[in-house]
């Protein structure tokens, strides 16, 4: 038998809240007495329970439980229409500016891209390429999805497309400069690459369904979580230096025995512009690393390091094909008649600087595995900023707490005091046992989305310091 049970979100089939000493989900209209799943009432217990409810919520229902009371002078705006007003419309306008830049992409594949040649007839350049499409496509696929994977797919294209405009900046500086000739796949190519750029920046400045607050939460590194962030940035750091050195090594053998060693990729020895696309990649690398090692929720800022780690690893990849290709004596700068008349052999490999720089890449994935997989910070909404009364538009939350019903031994359910007390236009009129408290201090029976587990019923907790939550 339970005392008291909080609910504080809803949605179409289930709802949210936090029982005695646990959190909980229960089928909405179901006994309190019954929860469907348990968790401890910690840290970890709190981000378990929301990580499950959304699992198994519609995407697009969640809303906070209750209804919105507005300051005097100020309007009403009923529970979640803030939050889901227009957001639908959003998401699939940037589900349909990212459908068509992967269209777009996949059509630069065919056509000369570079020095008349197509990117299907470069492996080791088509890869990335379908690396990146493939992420793309993966970031509408969460957008259509909406809830919190609206959110989780927009930071994976944010992601992929600030690192990957220095890449495709870097291969438009090398035709305008003229080094090598530009095609219609490059054109499309960066017209695809727009696109989805915009679709990612649209779909990030969505608020799904079910949140209250900025899409934007940076917090800062302390306690046992800072270690490891620390050697993330770390890591960022590293494989964005270890990005400009020459990562090909070439050996050339005469016919008489004769050898000598060169290295080619330096990304400083190409023109003017490449190199500023390689600066570019390397600035936004360690830049979405640090902002993700920030973020809040964690397993958001997760989704946005993995939008980085793509287009790095596909560069590790692309370069370990480019080592099983036959190497022309023309790329090294030696005429065919020339390297006919020595008997020249050209072997290539990769130098120390690329395998360190698969180390950090490495790194980068491991702490994106734990940062998405290791709850560190608790799941909700992130609260109101400033805390210090409302704004122009603020509206004061009544929260609405489910008491818990309680049955005799033969099951049938006795009355609750009370019920008959609810506001008639509360949302929660169509439930049994459900109380609304809406006197001059509701935090004495309510508990706000972004408190932590801690947080007592008077309002105070660890949440009212960083604790940011989308």
């Amino acid at each position: 038998m339970f005392d008291s049970v909080t609910v504080t979100y809803r949605g179409a089939g289930y709802e949210i809240g936090r029982g005695p000493d646990f959190y909980g989900v229960w089928v909405v209209g179901a006994p309190r007495s019954r929860p469907l799943e348990r968790w401890p009432e910690t840290p970890e217990g709190w981000s378990a329970a929301w990580t499950r409810f959304t699992e198994i919520e519609a995407p697009g229902t969640i809303a906070p439980a209750g209804r919105r009371i507005a300051w005097p002078g100020r309007r009403t705006v009923p529970a979640g229409q803030r939050a889901g007003s227009g957001t639908r419309t959003g998401a699939i306008s940037a589900v349909l500016l990212l459908v068509v830049g992967v269209v777009l992409g996949i059509a630069s594949l065919f056509p000369a891209y570079l020095g008349g040649q197509s990117l299907v007839q470069q492996p080791a350049n088509l890869v990335p390429h379908v690396f990146y499409l493939a992420a793309w496509s993966l970031g509408a696929a969460l957008v259509l999805l909406g809830g919190a994977r609206l959110r989780m797919g927009a930071l994976l294209g944010m992601g992929l497309s600030i690192v990957t405009f220095g890449l495709f900046f870097a291969d438009a500086g090398m035709a305008i400069a003229g080094g090598s000739q530009a095609g219609p796949g490059l054109v499309l190519g960066l017209l695809g690459w727009l696109a989805c750029a915009a679709g990612s920046v649209v779909a990030f400045r969505l608020r799904p369904a079910g949140t209250n607050g900025r899409p934007a939460a940076l917090g800062r590194l302390r306690g046992a979580d800072a270690g490891p962030l620390v050697l993330l940035v770390l890591a960022g750091l590293g494989t964005a230096v270890a990005f400009a050195p020459s990562w090909d090594s070439y050996v050339l053998r005469t016919a008489a025995g004769q050898t000598q060693s060169l290295t080619a990729g330096n990304a400083f020895s190409n023109p003017g512009l490449v190199i500023a696309g390689d600066v570019a990649v390397m600035v936004a690398v360690a830049a979405v690393v640090i902002a993700a090692a920030l973020w809040r929720p964690t397993r958001h800022g997760a989704v946005l390091l993995a939008g980085a780690i793509i287009p790095m690893a596909a560069q590790a990849i692309a370069a370990l094909i480019q080592v099983g290709e036959p190497v022309s004596p023309a790329q090294l700068g030696i005429s065919p008649a020339e390297a006919s008349q020595l008997g020249l052999t050209i072997s290539s490999g990769l130098t120390p600087v690329f395998w360190l720089y698969c180390v950090f890449v490495a790194a980068l994935a491991v702490s994106c595995a734990w940062m998405f997989f290791t709850p560190h910070d608790l799941a909700g909404p992130l609260p109101d900023p400033g805390g210090a009364g409302p704004g122009p538009d603020a509206e004061a939350d009544v929260w609405h707490v489910a008491r818990a019903e309680t049955y005799d031994m033969a099951g049938a359910r006795s009355p609750v005091p009370g019920d008959d007390e609810s506001d008639s236009d509360s949302v929660d009129d169509e439930f049994d046992g459900y109380g609304e408290f809406e006197n001059g201090d509701p935090a004495d029976a309510a508990v706000k989305p972004g408190l932590g587990p801690a947080a007592t019923r008077s309002g105070a907790g660890p949440g009212d310091e960083s604790a940011s939550r989308d």
